[in-house]
């Protein structure tokens, strides 16, 4: 349809102008353009509009029969090929729009980087070192009640600033490595936005805000709470020394699992918050390691290990074998904390989710790695909701 809207267009101009004749044969000959329905539609535009356009056609001048037909293909731009210069330029408009996000949008420009180094763009993070804390101020709560609104609040404020500084940690040690891979050379701190001095300054900024959520707990809390500060600062040289790094961050990220419980009883029963802290452990061997597939062979190149390298082409056995640990341990201490039965019916659908991440994630595709990984946001969410009916309903 559009062709013939040119086409007529073409010879109305011909009876006014005797010069437009070429025009008509040389659009008559066959075209270098694919007929692509986007093509089509933005040539019937054109051709709408052609009689309008002084630039295609004036009354009282004739015009290039030729030049305005080449005219009229760079206008309407459906050459064959696109240039190599618009198809450079239409990546790079589509790449920046993916990367954009809310800080983009919302935080003055200096912020920016502050933001991302601590990513707050990315809040997977803050979400699974939340949860393991959620999971046990929610049994600590008494039977029939529901749990401490305020802790839980400090507790959410405290994740989100300590996963921040966790993350200002491993940039500033890792910052040489984050440079040769990927997905992480443009972190501030790697590619030079920050220098290792600000992001000093920013983690002792988010340690001392951390700090004052820790002072308003009992003096158990207190101790037990700047205990895991060894591990959140070691845990970054971990990758340089072990296959098992991911099994150090599960004790680094789960601590909270201790602390929750503390925070609401002022002591630890160890029967209930050793399988619940063990729990999250095999819970972070199970998605980090799937995480970790994601940069296996930069890790290789750049000389740093993982579970992922470690397990290799077993790397479903094992982590199933968590998984396993992982819902058995939370049976454990929910039996021991005298949770109701609702709570196991929650349970057997976490582990539904947990067994639907391992047996379908593609380890050979980071996309597919990198959402499972992002799911394990909605196992800890049915894991709370479990533990907050059994407690009600004891």
């Amino acid at each position: 349809m559009a062709f013939y809207r040119l086409s007529r267009t073409a010879r109305s101009l011909c009876h006014r102008h005797s010069s437009l004749s070429a025009v008509h044969i040389y659009f008559h000959s066959p075209l270098p353009f694919t007929h692509s329905s986007r093509h089509s539609r933005h040539l019937f535009q054109v051709s709408g509009n052609f009689h309008s356009d002084n630039q295609f056609y004036n009354g009282s001048n004739s015009f290039s029969s030729i030049g305005a037909y080449h005219c009229l293909l760079q206008y309407s731009s459906f050459s064959a090929v696109p240039s190599d210069e618009k198809r450079e330029k239409s990546k790079k408009y589509k790449s920046n729009e993916c990367d954009r996000s809310w800080i983009d949008v919302y935080l003055p420009e200096k912020a920016r980087p502050y933001a991302r180094l601590a990513r707050l763009d990315k809040p997977i993070g803050t979400w699974l070192l939340a949860w393991p804390c959620m999971w046990s101020i929610t049994m600590a709560a008494a039977p029939g009640s529901l749990p401490d609104i305020k802790m839980m609040m400090l507790f959410g404020t405290g994740a989100l600033l300590l996963r921040g500084a966790g993350c200002t940690i491993n940039d500033l040690l890792d910052r040489d490595i984050d440079t040769k891979v990927a997905r992480t050379r443009s972190r501030p701190i790697a590619s030079g936005v920050l220098s290792p001095f600000q992001g000093l300054c920013f983690l002792g900024f988010q340690l001392l805000l951390g700090l004052e959520i820790l002072m308003q707990l009992n003096n158990f809390s207190r101790v037990l709470g700047a205990s895991s500060l060894l591990l959140v600062f070691s845990y970054p040289l971990m990758k340089r020394l072990t296959y098992w790094p991911q099994a150090y961050l599960g004790l680094t990220f789960n601590w909270g699992a201790l602390l929750g419980w503390a925070a609401v009883k002022g002591s630890l029963d160890l029967a209930v918050v050793i399988p619940l802290y063990a729990s999250g452990v095999f819970w972070t061997l199970v998605y980090d390691t799937i995480y970790a597939h994601q940069d296996k062979e930069d890790d290789m190149i750049v000389g740093v290990k993982s579970t992922a390298l470690r397990f290799a082409d077993s790397t479903k056995e094992w982590i199933s074998g968590f998984g396993a640990a992982c819902i058995g341990s939370l049976a454990l201490s929910g039996y021991n904390a005298h949770l109701e039965l609702t709570y196991y019916v929650f349970l057997a659908a976490g582990s539904t989710q947990l067994a639907w991440q391992i047996l379908t994630v593609d380890l050979s595709s980071r996309a597919d790695c990198n959402r499972k990984f992002v799911s394990n946001k909605w196992f800890g969410a049915i894991i709370c909701s479990g533990i907050l009916f059994g407690r009600l309903l004891s």
